[in-house]
């Protein structure tokens, strides 16, 4: 489509990340799914995004490597380019007390969440900075708000997001380029299948929209941050959790 935008999202395969390629497929957009190793999950993925977005592509990538990440970036630009928006969702989860938490395992998890936006996003400036245009939504977590017992280091990796989303966007907003964050709260994803029904009800019970959020929520706003409605917005964290961080 000649209006369409080129949309990278890494960690696209599942959960919210497909959400967010879904919906920005149904825009008519061409997306670039970026996953690291589940072939199937991607390839559904961008069978769906195609039934809308016939141009759109899936392409594996460990972004928690720079080189990895690097390339990832400079396929994509020898493809289309262009990036218009850029959406960092790769992230891992980790439940463990910080006594139990091994070197490697705070290693493993800030690199995933934090160093893998670090890598994109630095691969992806220069050429956006060139165009002065871009849009850069980071998914972050209401854990990087609030902290979460027995998640200690994702909790400190989605909050160095949170700070990295304000900081980054003063430096590059004299460039044309938005750059803002999504903060979940309970999202009925893979990633919080181990909640047990209990451990559900009482989140419930504690949300003012009295509900669990589900993937599209947080599309949608994704979508908002990318969209000519939030050009003078950058620098924000929106809450998509019913309020329950309120």
């Amino acid at each position: 489509m000649p209006n369409s935008r080129i949309v990278l999202i890494t960690g696209a395969s599942r959960g919210i990340g497909r959400a967010i390629a879904l919906r920005f497929a149904a825009e008519g957009d061409t997306v670039v799914v970026n996953y690291r190793a589940n072939h199937a999950a991607a390839e559904d993925t961008l069978q769906r995004c195609r039934l809308t977005s016939p141009e759109s592509i899936a392409y594996a990538a460990d972004v928690s490597d720079p080189a990895e990440a690097a390339q990832l970036v400079q396929a994509v630009l020898n493809r289309f380019g262009r990036i218009d928006v850029l959406v960092n969702n790769a992230g891992i989860s980790l439940q463990k007390q910080v006594q139990d938490t091994t070197d490697a395992d705070w290693q493993k998890v800030v690199n995933v969440n934090l160093g893998a936006a670090f890598y994109v996003t630095k691969a992806a400036l220069p050429a956006m900075i060139a165009r002065k245009s871009g849009k850069i939504v980071n998914i972050s977590s209401m854990w990087g708000l609030t902290g979460a017992s027995c998640e200690a280091a994702y909790s400190a990796a989605k909050a160095g997001l949170i700070g990295w989303t304000k900081a980054l966007a003063k430096e590059v907003g004299p460039s044309g380029i938005h750059v803002n964050c999504v903060a979940p709260g309970l999202i009925d994803t893979e990633m919080n299948a181990n909640l047990s029904d209990a451990d559900k009800c009482a989140v419930i019970d504690e949300t003012p929209l009295c509900r669990i959020g589900t993937p599209q929520d947080v599309a949608d706003a994704v979508l908002f941050f990318s969209s000519p409605q939030a050009s003078f917005i950058t620098g924000e964290v929106l809450r998509v959790d019913g309020g329950l961080t309120v």
